[in-house]
């Protein structure tokens, strides 16, 4: 699992219905920066998983490329604007490509693109 989390990139997402209170699966990909995990997307339009995981933080994170897992989780919105640049800059460093696209340039990205921290709940139990 440890390998997948290092090496891998698409994943799916389980939320819960900021409204319906049902479960939402989506595939989406994930990033590493600083020893930690994130989840965004292109800006600036609405993300409902991000609404989702605004109303109800917890959720599952399935691995499914190079293992299979299903890891409970926690979201944690990144507002901040420092640390938002901090987060952007790793990300475009990986893909380079997502900070030249016309129709989201990095300021778009920063100040509007959806951006979580992922905090696995049963990871951080295992390291206390």
């Amino acid at each position: 699992m440890q390998n997948a989390l290092a090496t891998d990139r698409v994943i799916d997402i389980t939320t819960t219905g900021k409204t319906s209170g049902e479960p939402r699966r989506i595939e989406i990909w994930f990033h590493r920066v600083g020893g930690r995990f994130y989840i965004t997307g292109r800006p600036p339009r609405p993300r409902a998983w991000y609404a989702n995981l605004i109303a109800n933080p917890e959720f599952t994170f399935h691995l499914k490329q190079s293992a299979t897992a299903d890891l409970p989780a926690t979201a944690r919105p990144v507002t901040d604007a420092a640390e938002r640049e901090r987060v952007f800059g790793g990300i475009f460093a990986q893909l380079p490509e997502l900070s030249t696209q016309p129709d989201a340039p990095v300021e778009l990205w920063l100040s509007q693109a959806p951006l979580v921290e992922v905090e696995f709940d049963d990871l951080e139990r295992d390291a206390a």
